[in-house]
């Protein structure tokens, strides 16, 4: 997605960070002179995106007047610092060997 969305003083951006516990919602809302918009709600754990809309019901703005949401999450960070993450592999084809190296592009060029 090529598309970049520029925040002017009429537009209206919420930010979410889901959190271990809380997940909590800033809207600031352009078009009415900046009027901000805040919410807490518990972090929904086997579906985060639960949290997510709680916390958007929870301003009582209307979800179809936001021009930009921010997400950001604390959980995926805390779960790379607490090193609880799943166990995992990687499976590639035969002749592609160096696919990690080109998603890290730190492949030597030819």
């Amino acid at each position: 997605m090529n598309e970049k969305f520029s925040a002017s003083a009429g537009s209206v951006v919420a930010g979410i960070d889901v959190g271990g516990t809380f997940t909590d919602l800033l809207l600031i809302d352009g078009k009415a002179g900046g009027k901000v918009h805040i919410a807490k709600t518990p972090t929904t754990v086997e579906n985060q995106a639960f949290g997510v809309v709680a916390a958007l019901g929870a301003t009582g703005f209307p979800v179809e007047g936001i021009d930009l949401i921010v997400h950001g999450t604390t959980t995926t960070t805390n779960a790379v610092l607490e090193r609880r993450l799943a166990r995992t592999g990687m499976i590639t084809t035969r002749g592609f060997r160096d696919v990690i190296e080109l998603g890290r592009r730190t492949r030597p060029q030819a």
